[in-house]
């Protein structure tokens, strides 16, 4: 299928080259929580990855040449800019808010709300579409699962608050890493639609502006950067507070650190065909030098921030990594 605008492919991009370093720092650490293999294992097979697909057959509106036209077209190039092997499904489902979601172990597939797909342009769904298919692409839709079934388990456990205090751990470590994670396939989708003021529409959007041309982007974006410079840490800690039940970051913060990335030269350079292919991918056996990489974005977010608190959760975060790595060394040496 012929892609309408003029957009820059990537055969064989390999997931590392839109890939935030603290996303796939993050995941690294979180394979290192004990115990993490074993839940994996378990909740793997306790669930039948089927019945979800059943349930989207069942509830959903399945795109295609009759049904959502141009969403099975937008579906397509997608998967093709950034060289998917097989084109996800993808469900149209009832839902007020703006929301997306890759899901599926073995056959992953996206869901969209159909708020999303009545407010968006399609500028906007092809970027939306293209993060999801970041995630497909990365494996994310694995964690994504996990993540969810795990939720459910957690609630009805809730009564066990000392059984269950492991599987929290858990839940909070993939909620940390899957917020890294939005940040990457925030990436995936720019460079699905190659276009920095449609990514901001849907930014503005999910921070509350149902009409972009109300919002001024100057405006919008001096907000993320008066939330990342308080100097108060009580601010900080309402801030932290917030934050860590959240499966997505702050849409104002995320806005401006894609952006930022869109302005830089990692994205002209793979717009220019400079980057990593799939076919030079090491197994994802040695986790170290992804931990090295998270350890030095958290030293350059410490450089940068004048959150007090974030200057501590920073070196936490970089210690964190690196001993992680240290661990993985001394096993790798084993």
């Amino acid at each position: 299928m012929e892609i309408t605008r003029a957009l820059v492919r990537f055969p064989g991009i390999s997931p590392r080259a839109y890939e935030h370093p603290v996303d796939r720092g993050a995941l690294a650490t979180l394979r290192a929580v004990p115990g993490f293999a074993q839940v994996l294992k378990t909740v793997a097979g306790a669930f039948s990855e089927r019945g979800e697909r059943l349930m989207a057959l069942a509830s959903a509106i399945r795109v295609g040449p009759r049904q959502y036209p141009e969403l099975d077209r937008l579906r397509h190039e997608c998967a093709e800019v950034l060289d998917l092997e097989r084109v996800p499904n993808v469900f149209v489902a009832r839902d007020p808010d703006v929301t997306a979601m890759a899901i599926g172990m073995d056959e992953p597939f996206i869901v969209l709300s159909s708020a999303a797909v009545d407010l968006l342009d399609l500028d906007g769904l092809r970027f939306v579409l293209g993060h999801e298919m970041g995630h497909v692409l990365s494996g994310h839709a694995v964690y994504r699962t996990m993540m969810l079934r795990l939720l459910q388990v957690q609630v009805s456990m809730a009564w066990l608050p000392a059984g269950a205090l492991g599987l929290r751990v858990i839940v909070a470590a993939l909620r940390e890493w899957f917020r890294k994670a939005e940040l990457s396939c925030d990436r995936a989708g720019l460079l699905c639609g190659q276009d920095p003021a449609a990514a901001l529409r849907v930014h503005v959007l999910l921070a509350g502006g149902v009409d972009p041309g109300r919002v001024d982007v100057r405006s919008f974006l001096e907000q993320a950067a008066e939330y990342e410079s308080v100097e108060d840490v009580r601010d900080s800690l309402h801030k932290l507070r917030y934050v860590e039940g959240m499966n997505h970051p702050l849409a104002v913060v995320r806005a401006a650190q894609l952006q930022r990335w869109a302005a830089g030269e990692e994205y002209r350079a793979i717009l220019a065909g400079e980057y990593p292919r799939r076919e030079d991918d090491q197994p994802a056996t040695d986790w170290s030098e992804d931990l090295k990489s998270a350890a030095r974005s958290y030293k350059e977010a410490l450089a940068t921030s004048a959150d007090p608190l974030a200057k501590v959760l920073n070196e936490v975060g970089e210690a964190v990594s690196g001993a992680a790595g240290k661990v993985w060394g001394r096993f790798a040496r084993e």
